[in-house]
């Protein structure tokens, strides 16, 4: 089925994010939303080169549309948001309205994460591309896959086959952060951790090994376990180590023979996963019969606020920025050697939820200092 949706890019950011959001693309369905940006995008480069020298580029790749200047400017600034959801929850179309504090909102699925950030970057690109005010060069990547596995995740294909369009001096992912600079990203590391018992009747429990009780020593150290806090360009990152599921059991009366969790630690950016998992292990100091497998393991992000690039952002939002803690695509172009923040427009305690909001005045401040740093 074609969407005849038309995107007005040069318009008001607030009725573009709107228009995203009712366009459904939660992940593995991104084509619709995907058709619509690449014809916005590809008329707009068609407009540039009708008022001068082909100045824009355009790639269709899978269901990322990617776009860029070519006006030898003194550096690049990568503008990145993935453009899918989570699973519709009755919330598109979307709705505008007044929140619980008599705020002017935009409620609906990907208000928050992130078609408001996507809506802010689409119409900084659209208006800036063949502005003289123009200072920097801009790549424009929206991307699909990065609410599922990683394998999925468009910026990771993108990488593998197309590399030069992740070339640039800083990058901005347009993830909520409460129009506020998050820095960098903390890195993660899920075990398996398993005990392996001995079954028995509970009436003869000395019959038996209770896998739970293996476990417990354990439950006991991260239960006690003190974070560190570290301070990096400015950033507190907080680390943790905490149990997110656990489960034992074969019946009420039947002492059990296995038991396992998953232990998340969250570390910051400072140590490597190697470093971050000796460390771990160091902490769970695991007992015999009790063993682990890494379920999942991702690198965090530095800052890099000290880069001049990055600190010139810094610089446009007033100062004003903080720690990223949870895991986001900063970290694959940390890998890249580009330094990269999180900035967009959306309180992320709304992301993925029904009520998912966000209000109008944060589109547009976000809005506004995007352009002010592109032009700066």
């Amino acid at each position: 089925m074609v969407n005849d949706t038309h995107l007005d890019l040069t318009g008001d950011p607030v009725s573009l994010t709107a228009a995203l959001v009712d366009i459904p693309s939660p992940s593995h369905h991104e084509g619709a939303i995907a058709d619509v940006i690449e014809k916005a995008l590809t008329d707009q480069a068609a407009s540039a080169r009708a008022g001068g020298p082909a100045a824009v580029e355009v790639l269709r790749f899978r269901n990322n549309i990617l776009a860029r200047t070519r006006r030898n400017l003194p550096s690049r600034v990568i503008l990145a948001g993935h453009i899918d959801t989570v699973p519709i929850a009755d919330n598109v179309p979307g709705h505008r309205g007044v929140d619980t504090h008599g705020k002017d909102t935009l409620f609906g699925c990907g208000t928050v994460d992130m078609k408001g950030g996507d809506a802010v970057f689409l119409h900084a690109f659209a208006e800036l591309a063949a502005s003289p005010d123009l200072t920097r060069d801009m790549t424009l990547i929206c991307y699909e896959g990065e609410e599922v596995a990683s394998e999925f995740n468009g910026l990771g294909h993108i990488h593998a086959e197309h590399p030069d369009w992740l070339r640039g001096d800083v990058a901005i992912l347009g993830e909520p952060s409460g129009a506020v600079i998050e820095a960098g990203c903390q890195g993660s590391i899920r075990l398996r951790v398993t005990a392996a018992g001995v079954r028995a009747h509970s009436a003869r429990s000395w019959m038996g090994v209770n896998a739970m009780h293996l476990l417990a020593p354990v439950i006991t150290r991260i239960a006690d376990y003190q974070p560190r806090t570290v301070d990096i360009d400015g950033c507190e990152y907080r680390e943790g180590l905490n149990i997110v599921h656990c489960e034992a059991g074969v019946a009420t009366n039947t002492i059990p023979d296995e038991a396992w969790m998953f232990v998340n630690f969250r570390f910051a950016p400072d140590r490597s996963v190697d470093d971050a998992l000796t460390y771990m292990l160091d902490v769970l100091a695991l007992p015999q019969g009790v063993t682990y497998t890494v379920d999942d393991a991702v690198p965090g992000a530095l800052p890099g606020l000290s880069q001049p690039a990055a600190s010139e952002l810094v610089a446009a939002t007033g100062g004003n920025f903080r720690a990223k803690y949870g895991w986001t695509d900063v970290a694959r172009f940390s890998e890249l050697g580009i330094p990269a923040v999180n900035f967009g427009p959306g309180d992320p305690a709304y992301a993925h939820k029904r009520d998912e909001q966000c209000p109008v005045e944060m589109i547009r401040s976000v809005s506004e200092t995007v352009k002010k740093y592109l032009t700066s």
